[in-house]
């Protein structure tokens, strides 16, 4: 080992130069990857994705998932068929099976705590109708801001752009969907498109979304509202147009303390969550942009002793509770044990088959095109798993840095070796085995 005395001579002050810019460089490097191209989410349940609309597969790691979930590959690939394309008239009509194959982190049907590893293959890419938006960007795309950040661009059908990337966000969102459920914990995750253009539907309840969400194409929980939304995007859809809307969310059993002050804070994290999905123009939670025509005598809510009536709220009887619920299940950036519900806005589809204008900066052409292609007339019903999939990807992670699941193993037992979901050692070794272990008498 070379001596500290000899680090220390004449060359040193060049070498700690040398060592500072390298580990500057470094720095900016692990900063670039790990921030600025954005593309994980997660503290602990780290989600990072790949793939780009018309790539050759798109795919995601999931980090952080505990040891011990018995993972159902047939109820993620559940979550995926709700998100697929090609479910009705009212989706775009591009045929993606949306099949998962899990490649790595599950041993006979568990977690090993280990990454994860997914990829969907994309099987009905044709990129062949966007080459004429190569250098000629579509109105309000993400086209030319994604040439003018990189100085180039996978321009197939959007690439790394496009919303088809969720696909990867609700597989990550199924497997924390199946953590959430062997926790112990009833967390239950459920939204519903209460609005498209100027139709809106009237309040429900939790257990109306439950019941009827799934039952129409639009995904709205009150039937008769659902009729005249779909009747309403058909004739969007004739007029060569598009147009946008919102759904409304709701989580109950999320037990309180959960999140941190300020830029950790649930209220944050939801934020960033749904603003990530593609053409989120509004996210709000509790009583929302309501409230800013409220005095603050009518929005504080006087706390009380549980007395065992609240059954949406995790405490327990006699625990100090808040009377009402317009703050939506968070005070002070934590949660409060009541259910958390909120709303998400987005804009209309931008791919629409209108005339359109834009310019060429290669040719310096004005030119009026139109963007033909297989493209969703509304984004909310497509919405639902995507939004549904990022809060329990949001609330999963908080249980593990609040260290409400143990972040190791599931079962919470740390040290303990024999467990159920360990593999089991073979009775015998198979005659043509290339090892064998026998048995030493003692």
């Amino acid at each position: 080992m070379t001596p500290a005395s000899a680090l220390a001579g004449p060359g040193w002050p060049d070498t700690a130069r040398r060592l500072t810019g390298t580990v500057q460089r470094l720095s900016v490097q692990i900063h670039d990857v790990g921030v600025m191209n954005g593309n994980t989410f997660g503290r602990l349940f780290q989600v990072t994705t790949f793939g780009e609309s018309h790539g050759e597969a798109m795919g995601c790691t999931v980090s952080g998932c505990p040891a011990g979930v018995e993972l159902d590959e047939a109820a993620v690939q559940a979550e995926l068929d709700r998100r697929k394309p090609g479910q009705s008239m009212i989706t775009t009509s591009r045929g993606e099976p949306d099949e998962v194959s899990i490649k790595s982190g599950l041993q006979d049907g568990y977690t090993t705590g280990t990454p994860l590893g997914m990829v969907i293959q994309n099987k009905d890419a044709r990129s062949g109708k966007y080459e004429p938006f190569v250098t000629a960007p579509r109105p309000s795309h993400g086209d030319f801001t994604y040439s003018a950040k990189f100085g180039t661009r996978n321009w197939g059908g959007g690439g790394r752009s496009s919303a088809r990337e969720t696909v990867n966000w609700v597989a990550a969102g199924a497997v924390a969907k199946q953590v959430l459920e062997q926790s112990g914990y009833d967390v239950q995750v459920k939204a519903h498109v209460n609005q498209v253009g100027d139709i809106e539907a009237p309040a429900v309840s939790f257990e109306e979304m439950l019941e009827h969400t799934e039952n129409n194409e639009v995904r709205c929980a009150h039937p008769e509202t659902a009729e005249e939304m779909r009747d309403a995007v058909d004739q969007y859809q004739k007029e060569g147009d598009s147009i946008g809307g919102s759904l409304y969310f709701e989580c109950r059993g999320v037990p309180r303390g959960l999140g941190a002050p300020r830029f950790d804070s649930v209220p944050a994290r939801l934020g960033q969550a749904m603003f990530s999905v593609p053409a989120t123009t509004g996210f709000q939670f509790g009583k929302g942009r309501e409230a800013r025509r409220m005095r603050g005598t009518e929005r504080n809510e006087d706390w009380a002793f549980d007395n065992g009536s609240r059954e949406t709220v995790v405490s327990e009887e006699g625990d100090p509770v808040p009377e009402g619920n317009d703050h939506g299940g968070l005070q002070g950036g934590i949660t409060t044990g009541e259910p958390i519900y909120g709303e998400v806005t987005w804009h209309a589809p931008t791919s629409i088959p209108s005339t359109q204008e834009t310019v060429d900066w290669e040719t310096g052409e004005r030119k009026e095109i139109q963007v033909v292609g297989r493209h969703d007339p509304v984004l909310m019903p497509r919405a639902v798993p995507v939004v549904e999939a990022m809060l329990r990807l949001t609330i999963l992670d908080f249980m593990l840095l609040g260290g409400r699941i143990n972040p190791d193993r599931l079962d919470d037992r740390p040290g303990e070796y024999r467990t159920e979901y360990h593999p089991e050692s073979p009775v015998e070794d198979p005659d043509d085995a290339d090892t064998s272990a026998e048995t030493i008498d003692d």
